[in-house]
């Protein structure tokens, strides 16, 4: 009998990577490699929007006609503004920025010869605005980008960026006796070896218990993912119900309480309120598996079932900020599938429930950018705040970057820290898996607006929520548009209050009784009242001057039970004893 001699394959072992597992593997570290390059931006993503303008474009004769048109019409404009300026000395601008534009305010910009770049300036971005606004075929994603990128690049040529183009600061130089340039200079260097390793930060004054989150408090429960704080009550008596604050995890929870003027913990501890607040840990590379589910569980739920146990037969005032808002609403949308009856109101801060229009921030969210991220975050485990830096300073480019490289390196000039300013760079990141996850179900496929989101493997629907709702939106919003915050009234049916304040994320919720030049609108819709588009609940609500604070505190009180007795702090015969002072181990983590 003959035998096979003929030497067979060796069996793969069970742990070695496929081929398309290998080339992944190597793709995936190529990128993250570019994306470090990048500012953790897809170059993709924006390329294919310049190729889908560019292209539609190019076959449109039609708009390319009415944009040399537009050109030689604004030629027209500025040498007739030439020649008024030259026979005249003075005359009537050729255009005239927005309002809202500060770049060219100082007097100083309408001295010959600046006035002329400012105005040739202007026209070049009204021209662009016109060139990547309404070409027929190009998808509306892919227009916003196109046109958001194309003021950014512009906005890299402005004349007040450069020292012999702006009269500002030729004016502070001739004064100085450049003295200004020197300490520029100077700042340029520290900022360049901090951003490099080789200094330490710039100390700010403030640190979190020390000057700032120093409402005091016990830690009443500590998991993997959060502690959760219960502040001291400051009163005799207090309201029986207490307030949850569930923050949001790309931010340290004391942004709600800084400083004591500006405390929203300590307002509310003095109103008479039991506060718990959740200060979530920030995460490392260990961390990357932590999921949605874990922020819903180990966060929310686990925060919710602390306060019943210290506070048992008591209803809970729930209230979400930011991201923490939009987990908060999923979390209380399961609880009315399930017929838990543990909340008695829930307060949403500039937080989203539908993501179909949340602003300019969703220039940076589609396939190709969140896949971008991902490719980073699978190197490292997380998402750091200075990778999500570049998107947030293009959101508002003049007052986070170029007015302060103007400001700090041609005016040679420091803003002094302030408490918000600190909190602004105590930086935080975001764990791989549960920040792909929240990009993907609620920015890109809008899964919780639309009653796809599933929590406990089952779907959880906004409308089934009936408890009453205080939802705050603020007027210059970058990362919540007030009318993206709106939205909540299209997909709750109960009754909603809705205020409108002026400021922006951070500043229109850090708005404090005494604060200047602050004012708010303010209206409730019942359950079973008529919807009312934004613009026309701009135009009805009435409007407040001063801080929205104690409008909430009236609302909470008119859904809370008469004064009792303080509680103790922490719950140990239940299983919460105190674990610590506030405010905790997690805030301090860097």
């Amino acid at each position: 009998m003959l035998m096979n001699t003929t030497p067979s394959a060796s069996p793969t072992p069970a742990s070695a990577p496929t081929p398309l597992a290998l080339a992944d593997r190597i793709d995936r570290k190529v990128h993250a490699a570019l994306a470090s390059a990048s500012a953790s931006l897809s170059p993709v993503s924006l390329q294919l929007a310049w190729l889908d303008w560019y292209a539609h474009l190019a076959i449109s004769p039609g708009r390319q006609g009415e944009l040399l048109r537009l050109a030689l019409e604004q030629t027209g404009r500025l040498s007739r503004y030439l020649a008024a300026r030259w026979s005249a000395g003075a005359c009537a601008s050729c255009v005239t920025a927005p309002e809202t534009d500060r770049r060219f305010a100082d007097p100083a910009w309408r001295q010959w010869p600046f006035d002329v770049l400012q105005q040739s300036f202007l026209l070049t971005e009204e021209w662009w605005a016109q060139a990547t606004r309404g070409l027929h075929g190009v998808s509306r994603h892919h227009e916003d980008v196109v046109a958001f990128a194309a003021r950014q690049w512009l906005d890299v040529f402005s004349p007040g960026n450069f020292l012999s183009t702006n009269p500002v600061v030729l004016e502070r130089t001739r004064d100085s006796g450049g003295s200004n340039l020197l300490l520029g200079a100077r700042n340029a260097v520290d900022d360049s070896l901090r951003a490099l390793g080789l200094a330490a930060p710039a100390p700010t004054g403030f640190a979190p218990g020390e000057t700032v989150a120093i409402t005091p408090g016990k830690v009443v429960l500590k998991n993997r993912l959060i502690e959760l704080i219960q502040y001291a009550p400051s009163t005799g008596t207090v309201r029986p119900e207490p307030v949850l604050i569930v923050p949001a995890w790309i931010m340290k929870y004391y942004i709600l309480d800084l400083s004591p003027h500006n405390s929203l913990i300590k307002y509310l501890v003095d109103q008479g309120y039991t506060v718990f607040c959740i200060s979530w840990k920030n995460p490392g590379r260990e961390d990357a598996d932590l999921d949605m589910e874990d922020y819903v569980n180990l966060g929310v739920r686990a925060a919710l079932d602390a306060v019943c146990a210290v506070i048992p037969k008591q209803q809970v005032h729930a209230t979400g900020y930011c991201l923490g808002g939009t987990l908060l609403s999923i979390v209380a949308a399961a609880m009315a599938r399930d017929n838990d009856k543990r909340l008695a109101s829930l307060t949403l801060f500039a937080a989203q429930v539908d993501f179909s229009e949340p602003g300019e921030l969703a220039l940076f969210i589609d396939d190709a950018q969140v896949a971008w991220l991902e490719d980073q975050m699978a190197q490292t485990g997380y998402l750091t705040a200075r990778q999500m830096a570049g998107a947030f300073q293009m959101l508002n480019s003049y007052d986070l970057l170029w007015s302060r490289m103007v400001g700090e390196y041609l005016m040679g000039e420091r803003d002094t820290p302030n408490d918000l300013m600190a909190w602004n760079a105590d930086a935080t990141r975001m764990p791989a898996r549960m920040h792909s996850q929240y990009l993907r179900r609620l920015f890109l496929n809008n899964d919780l607006s639309a009653g796809h989101y599933r929590v406990d493997d089952r779907p959880v629907a906004l409308s089934r929520i009936r408890l009453p709702v205080f939802c705050v939106g603020t007027v210059t919003d970058h990362v919540a548009p007030w009318r993206s915050v709106y939205k909540v009234h299209n997909e709750m049916v109960t009754d909603i209050i809705f205020v409108l304040t002026s400021g922006g994320h951070n500043a229109g919720i850090v708005s404090e009784p005494g604060h200047p030049h602050r004012h708010f609108q303010m209206l409730e819709r019942s359950a079973d009242s008529a919807y009312l588009a934004p613009d026309d609940w701009l135009a009805q609500a009435p409007q407040h001057e001063g801080s929205w604070w104690p409008a909430w505190c009236a609302w909470l009180d008119a859904r809370s039970g008469a004064k009792v007795k303080p509680p103790r702090l922490g719950a140990p015969a239940r299983g919460y004893p105190v674990k610590g002072d506030a405010p905790g181990e997690y805030v301090k983590q860097s």
